[in-house]
């Protein structure tokens, strides 16, 4: 069968979806033939599925989440973002305190990305095993203690190590409001719901490096993860106070291990699902290049202070966050699809030019820094609407794809972006970095899916 390019919607009937916090619009009457033709689809797709009685839809249509469930599944979304943000300004210290360098100091986060995609990878579907709020309690937990652990290190390989545990267990925090989305809403909807939590992640390259910066300040690197902690604490609270179970018994998977392979074998023959999958992570990795090179190359390379790093650190967390939300105003009025297709070329060219003024040294520092802003203000365009026509495949099993998506993009973050340092650590070496990514992430869209086909469909 054929997917439209623009997204798809659910149909079916709506329960009452107060629980969550938002406001309930009517829904469309499904036609009875449509629905037996997706219950069987859907049965057929997924090993070791329990029968539906078909009283729990797998999304609502129309229904409008309120700002206060934005941001708790924002806040879950964002703490992987925030243990790495809030500690970004401190990897020179860490560096100099522990008598390593700044190549061994940066794996500390790259760690962490990594130890999240191993996490995302096995939390995914034990959620879809055991529902969506045990396994983001108990991570969130596990991530306050090896917080604590981390503040403690006594070496530079004892951090990394614990960087993937911390990694590992709050990816349970992202993959199950990943989830989540995907148990409520699919195509624009889903899109546009992203987007706007790209709102309240963006709060963490606007203020975590200052905040960071401060406590670090005033109690060391050390303190950071202590400040790490006592988010995780909070997190906890509000998630054990305010999520709901999205994920009814009914539509619970049976089954362990081989049930959860045979759910990563599905997603791995979908090659459509495997390319849309990717794009998030290529998007990471221009991403992460940044956070994880431009301490080095802006304050050792050109010599900006700490205070002047942090605020340009919040400049570009301005230019994240708007990209996000005009990506949530134009989903609403141009297909998702057509979106990814324009803007991939688009931040090609804006990275080959960042390229050309660090090799020529053309303006400077400030060319150098609009281009940047330009580049990042790209950067949130494509994975959620990538995401959301990924994760509208395969939403009977929304927790397993959401951790494939969600790991595949912690990996190729985490692999591509310690290039920076490698490459030589300054202007020119993260702009290649960035230059890799976009040009790799406009050539899976164009090779691997049908995105530039006339046709205008995705074939399932």
């Amino acid at each position: 069968m054929s997917v439209d390019t623009r997204g798809t919607r659910a149909v079916e009937q709506a329960p009452a979806v107060s629980a969550l916090g938002g406001v309930e619009a009517p829904a469309p009457t499904p036609n009875p033939e449509a629905r037996a033709t997706s219950a069987r689809a859907s049965s057929a797709q997924v090993p070791g599925a329990r029968p539906s009685s078909g009283a729990v839809p797998s999304a609502v249509s129309g229904y409008r989440p309120n700002a206060k469930y934005v941001l708790l599944l924002g806040m879950m979304c964002a703490l992987p973002a925030i243990s790495n943000d809030i500690y970004v300004s401190s990897l020179p210290d860490v560096a100099r305190d522990l008598h390593s360098t700044a190549t061994a100091a940066q794996l500390t986060m790259t760690a962490m990305m990594l130890g999240g995609a191993v996490g995302q990878l096995v939390i995914g579907p034990v959620s879809d095993r055991f529902g969506r709020r045990m396994p983001v309690l108990i991570g969130v937990a596990l991530h306050v203690l090896t917080s604590l652990l981390c503040a403690i290190a006594p070496s530079i390989g004892t951090l990394v190590g614990l960087r993937v545990l911390q990694g590992f267990f709050n990816a349970a925090a992202s993959v199950v409001a990943m989830a989540v989305i995907r148990d409520r809403f699919v195509g624009a909807d889903a899109s546009g719901l992203i987007s706007r939590l790209m709102l309240v992640i963006g709060i963490a390259p606007l203020f975590a490096p200052s905040v960071g910066g401060m406590i670090a300040g005033q109690w060391g690197w050390r303190g950071v993860f202590i400040a790490l902690a006592m988010f995780g604490v909070a997190l906890w609270v509000v998630v054990w106070r305010r999520l709901p179970e999205t994920l009814p018994a009914a539509r619970r998977r049976d089954g362990g291990l081989r049930t959860a392979g045979r759910g990563y074998l599905t997603l791995l023959k979908d090659r459509h699902f495997v390319a849309l999958a990717i794009m998030p992570g290529l998007g990471t990795a221009i991403l992460m290049s940044y956070v994880i090179g431009s301490p080095f190359v802006l304050m050792e390379g050109y010599g900006l202070t700490a205070n002047q790093y942090a605020l340009l650190f919040a400049v570009n967390g301005i230019g994240l966050v708007g990209g996000a939300q005009v990506n949530a105003w134009l989903v609403r009025r141009v297909a998702p699809i057509r979106i990814v297709r324009v803007v991939l070329p688009v931040s090609l060219f804006f990275t080959l030019v960042f390229l050309a003024i660090a090799v020529a040294g053309v303006g400077g520092l400030p060319l150098l820094l609009v281009v940047l802003w330009l580049i990042l203000a790209m950067v949130n365009f494509a994975p959620p609407n990538a995401s959301a026509i990924a994760l509208s495949r395969h939403g009977e099993i929304a927790g397993t794809a959401a951790a494939f998506i969600g790991a595949t993009g912690a990996a190729i973050g985490g692999l591509i972006s310690p290039l920076t340092s490698l490459l030589g650590g300054d202007a020119v070496a993260m702009a290649v970095v960035m230059v890799g990514a976009a040009t790799a992430a406009l050539l899976v869209l164009a090779l691997a899916t049908p995105a530039y086909r006339r046709d205008g469909a995705w074939s399932v």
